[in-house]
């Protein structure tokens, strides 16, 4: 959500974001502006009559005071007056707030302004490469001839069912099994002891939230054809960030205790709606996953924002470098950053099988900067010292390791010329010191 006085001072800011982020319309800005109108011309209104409410009640009072239960046609002429001037007041109200809810779904399906410094382009493909890592032994390579891809790797090993996957739950189902399931699970463990060793505090959360941490955290109501609603109105969500962002919402936390830095795995859930033919063999593009966030709320400064932005990125970057996994960082670019995003980074994981087999880079994390975006949605704060009023939080995000996906990284640049998958040495002690599969 955006300030509002933000709004009012530079539309025509707000109107070019929604050109180069693809979101939303200038138009919506104008009815927001429209509708912001009306609903402060309405609260003018109502507080003026309520003014003279406050008058009139005041004369009521002091004129049956001294008739002493009696009555005249003055005070039954004041009665009157205060009949009509509560219908009036009551009508005013009904308008203020018909034009406030106007006001606040409008508000919902405009951006963010991104950071001037960002690469501006329309979609994926006009993302900027900001730098790339290998370790030497494993470098991006395609499959070739003799390397089998993660599908047909995991079948061959029996460690990957996707025929009883699809059986059990229908399209982009899988099944992870025996040693697959042991180094599924280490990966997670090894990432969530990896954040936790640099400060940053372990949840378990819900992972079936209210409708309203979705729309705080600016999933909804953009996104919702992409989440899984319950009779009950309730979501599942499709990453851990909703719970953790929505921890401290609607409270007001002291600078002191700010920044808070905290990490949980949980279970994920997206339909992957209008991705239909994309993706539809292997682990790349599922419904079900596991991932371990982190997400960082802290006080309103830029430059600190920055600082942390570049911190979760080095969190998640150490994880594949102790991996050995080739990857490259690239700047999301404003019509792939999305609505409430002032700077994006993805990270792609090289995956051999991947462009029919000639290798590709597959996004694996993906880490948002989002000022204060956020936190107005969830109504999210901290006192600075000395203050009284207090000031919106910044809040942050990235992905430490989502699984499967990167399971594909790991089976196809780890497979060796024999047909093992060589474990990662990182990964061997959550394994029974297991080194192939």
């Amino acid at each position: 959500m955006l300030d509002p006085k933000l709004i009012r001072d530079n539309p025509d800011a707000i109107k070019q974001a929604t050109r180069i982020k693809r979101v939303g319309s200038p138009e919506l800005v104008d009815a927001w502006l429209a509708s912001d109108e009306s609903r402060r011309r309405a609260q003018t209104d109502a507080d003026a009559v309520r003014a003279e409410q406050g008058k009139i009640g005041a004369q009521v009072g002091k004129l049956k005071g001294q008739l002493k239960g009696g009555t005249s046609e003055e005070l039954e002429g004041l009665l009157r007056q205060a009949a009509q001037l509560k219908s009036k007041y009551e009508a005013m109200v009904a308008a203020q707030t018909a034009a406030e809810a106007q006001s606040n779904e409008l508000m919902l399906q405009l951006p963010a302004i991104p950071d001037a410094s960002w690469p501006v382009g329309k979609d994926d493909s006009e993302n900027k490469v900001v730098r790339t890592w290998d370790n030497g032994a494993i470098t991006p390579a395609p499959l070739g001839a003799e390397r089998l891809s993660h599908i047909e790797l995991g079948v061959k090993k029996n460690i990957l069912d996707f025929d009883r996957g699809v059986k059990l739950a229908g399209s982009r189902s899988y099944v992870v099994r025996g040693d697959g399931a042991l180094l599924y699970t280490a990966v997670l463990r090894f990432a969530q002891d990896t954040l936790a060793q640099r400060g940053y505090e372990p949840f378990v959360v819900p992972v079936v939230v209210t409708e309203q941490c979705m729309i705080g955290t600016g999933y909804f109501p953009a996104g919702r054809d992409q989440a899984y609603v319950t009779q009950d109105n309730t979501v599942l969500v499709g990453t851990s960030e909703v719970p953790l962002a929505s921890f401290y919402q609607g409270e007001i936390l002291d600078e002191s205790a700010l920044p808070r830095r905290m990490a949980a795995l949980s279970t994920c859930f997206r339909r992957e709606a209008g991705a239909a033919g994309k993706d539809t063999a292997g682990l790349y593009r599922v419904h079900q996953f596991d991932k371990v966030e982190q997400v960082i709320v802290h006080k309103a400064d830029d430059a600190e924002h920055i600082a942390l932005h570049e911190e979760i990125m080095a969190n998640s970057e150490h994880i594949l470098q102790q991996l050995g996994l080739p990857y490259r960082v690239v700047q999301n670019c404003t019509g792939d950053m999305g609505q409430g995003k002032w700077r994006m980074y993805d990270i792609e994981t090289w995956m051999p099988s991947r462009n029919e087999g000639k290798g590709a880079y597959g996004e694996t994390h993906s880490g948002s900067a989002l000022r204060d975006f956020q936190a107005r949605r969830l109504n999210l704060r901290y006192r600075k010292a000395g203050e009284k009023q207090p000031t919106f939080c910044y809040t942050l995000n990235n992905t430490a390791i989502a699984c499967p996906r990167i399971l594909i990284a790991i089976l196809e640049n780890c497979q060796t010329a024999d047909g093992n998958v060589t474990v990662p040495a990182v990964l061997r002690g959550y394994m029974g010191e297991k080194e192939l599969i």
